[in-house]
């Protein structure tokens, strides 16, 4: 039978956001105490408020988010075929943090799984940064990427989305971002700071629909994967 597994990450104060973007702020907004006053019969409400980051906690990229021309498009405005589909996770996690992926290893990678990558499928790169840096400042520095060979061998490929268990899919110690910027000029967006213990190596369908945040530049998603075993 089909099982979800959930690779989102927890969403909490004091959870790693990409350096300079808005922190998670969570605080009870109502408490039944407060709300049982309202009503009669015992019954009673209490609700959170947060404040998030439209690219904080697990979240695709808006080609807003990437793109500084005029049209284009918010997340809400974006195609949902997008956020659904095929995917395949590859293992690349013996690479060295601040060092660039490059595509000879995607291929090995590609091999390793004993899976065929398609043409439209969703590609994932587990590097393994969250199953070793989860909650810790490492987290945000001490990763592997794309640069813009290995970049540039998921448009050869035809991946239509892919995502990586980091906070950015470009090496952390680029000034260009050659990764992003490759998703600005060939309309292919990524899901960042994905939790993919459970599925390297495997094919899966993915889900990750985000939150239909109108003008948004990204959208928070509740990632998982439906797997046939």
């Amino acid at each position: 039978m089909a099982r979800l597994v959930d690779l989102s990450v927890e969403i909490y104060q004091g959870m790693n956001v990409y350096p300079g973007h808005l922190k998670t702020v969570i605080f009870q907004h109502a408490t039944h105490e407060e709300t049982a006053q309202r009503f009669e019969g015992g019954f009673s409400f209490q609700t959170t408020g947060i404040l998030l980051n439209d690219n904080g906690p697990t979240h695709v990229d808006s080609f807003s988010h990437l793109d500084p021309r005029p049209g284009a498009a918010t997340i809400d405005q974006m195609p949902l075929d997008l956020f659904y589909g095929p995917a395949l996770c590859i293992d690349v996690s013996h690479k060295e943090p601040c060092t660039d992926i490059m595509p000879d290893e995607l291929d090995a990678a590609v091999e390793k799984s004993g899976q065929e990558l398609r043409k439209g499928d969703i590609l994932l790169l587990y590097t393994g940064t969250y199953d070793r840096y989860k909650g810790q400042p490492e987290y945000l520095t001490t990763f592997p990427g794309l640069g813009e060979e290995g970049s540039m061998w998921l448009v050869e490929k035809g991946v239509k989305t892919f995502g990586v268990d980091t906070p950015t899919p470009d090496n952390p110690i680029s000034k260009t971002y050659p990764c992003h910027m490759m998703c600005r000029f060939h309309h292919i967006t990524h899901y960042e700071n994905l939790a993919l213990t459970e599925v390297v190596g495997k094919r899966f369908t993915f889900i990750g629909f985000p939150l239909r945040l109108k003008g948004s530049h990204g959208g928070p998603t509740r990632a998982v994967a439906l797997m046939d075993d």
